[in-house]
């Protein structure tokens, strides 16, 4: 038993479908007729404009990438330092014939200089990614101002009304 799929009525599924595109593109067009879009005064200019965003943007990512690089780097560096210290130490708390309480005092001593290691540590790599996150906002800061001004500046060359 064979279907006839070339209905001449439309009434299939996939007739349905065409049907409904043809109709939302027709609205789609209509719609975008009717906008009076003010025409871009220097095509070029606008490019040009565009090209420096992306450098910018690309400059931007660069920055703070290097900085994460930065950041990981300096985050191995503590850790190795760390783990040499944590070796060192454990072998001179485990050497026999010192009293329990020089031990006591030698980890107190241990346990003061690791804390103070430690936010010494972290507010190091706290500046670095601050350091690198403020270079790379401070450059698309700058964009932003200059797209802004090159932006009022073509509005005015055009004539069209100001904002």
């Amino acid at each position: 038993m064979a279907t006839d799929t070339n209905h001449a009525g439309g009434d299939t599924p996939f007739s349905q479908a065409i049907n409904q595109a043809k109709s939302a593109a027709e609205d789609f067009t209509r719609l975008f007729s009717d906008l009076k879009i003010p025409a871009v005064p220097d095509v070029e200019t606008l490019l040009s404009a565009h090209r420096r965003n992306m450098d910018t943007l690309s400059a931007a990512n660069r920055i703070a990438l290097e900085g994460a690089q930065a950041v990981a780097k300096r985050h191995m560096e503590i850790m190795q330092q760390t783990m040499s210290e944590l070796s060192e130490t454990l072998r001179s708390l485990a050497s026999p014939g010192e009293a329990p309480q020089a031990k006591a005092a030698k980890q107190a001593d241990l346990l003061k200089r690791t804390y103070e290691r430690a936010v010494s540590n972290t507010r190091e790599l706290s500046d670095l990614i601050q350091r690198s996150n403020g270079e790379a906002l401070d450059l698309l800061n700058k964009r932003f101002t200059e797209a802004v001004d090159e932006v009022k500046s073509l509005v005015e060359k055009s004539g069209a009304p100001k904002f």
